[in-house]
């Protein structure tokens, strides 16, 4: 029997450590992808374009919104980011878990289009923390390290609750829904 995929939403201020955890999770799972993403911000060092993200124009962008191609789509930070739909089922069609590594607007549109999505929030151990990550990654002036920070205290307010992210999808092909099929099957087996 081919299960669908989950789409599992990973959020949580910039430079919480998402992509380390994300990271992390798809070194010891075969079934988990990672959503690449649009942006209209510029590449930073060592970025490569379809990878990290698909670096697209403003244009292009808008145009991808009008035509219901993203599944979210949000401003944060002066750029556009948004998700790709059609990659997106294609690949839990394919069984495949999908994780999405975006910021909580984003993340709340997922949640209302796709209620079944498994979300996730990331807290960094404290803001003074978060905030010296931030500043040992070198890639922001300190006006958009504080603005970060700000919107870190924001987001915190929306998070219910984090855990360890394989944990979550393997608990999440547990629920009900998804193993009545197992039941089924054996006790078509066991009349048989």
């Amino acid at each position: 029997m081919n299960r669908k995929g989950k789409l599992i939403v990973v959020s949580g201020p910039s430079g919480v450590g998402k992509s380390s955890l994300i990271a992390k999770a798809m070194e010891k799972r075969n079934d988990l992808c990672f959503s690449v993403s649009v942006t209209t911000r510029e590449a930073r060092l060592g970025e490569k374009d379809g990878e990290d993200y698909f670096f697209i124009s403003r244009d292009r962008f808008a145009q991808m919104v009008e035509a219901g191609e993203l599944l979210e789509h949000a401003s944060y930070v002066g750029n556009e980011y948004g998700t790709p739909r059609a990659y997106v089922e294609q690949k839990r069609k394919e069984g495949i878990n999908v994780v999405l590594d975006i910021e909580v607007q984003g993340a709340g549109q997922v949640h209302e289009m796709m209620p079944e999505a498994v979300m996730i929030f990331v807290v960094p151990p404290s803001l003074e923390e978060l905030e010296r990550r931030l500043t040992f990654r070198g890639t922001e002036t300190s006006e958009k390290i504080q603005g970060r920070l700000q919107r870190a205290r924001e987001e915190y307010q929306q998070a219910v609750f984090y855990q360890e992210l394989s944990a979550i999808i393997t608990a999440s092909h547990c629920l009900y829904e998804d193993r009545k099929n197992y039941l089924t099957e054996s006790q078509e087996k066991y009349e048989s």
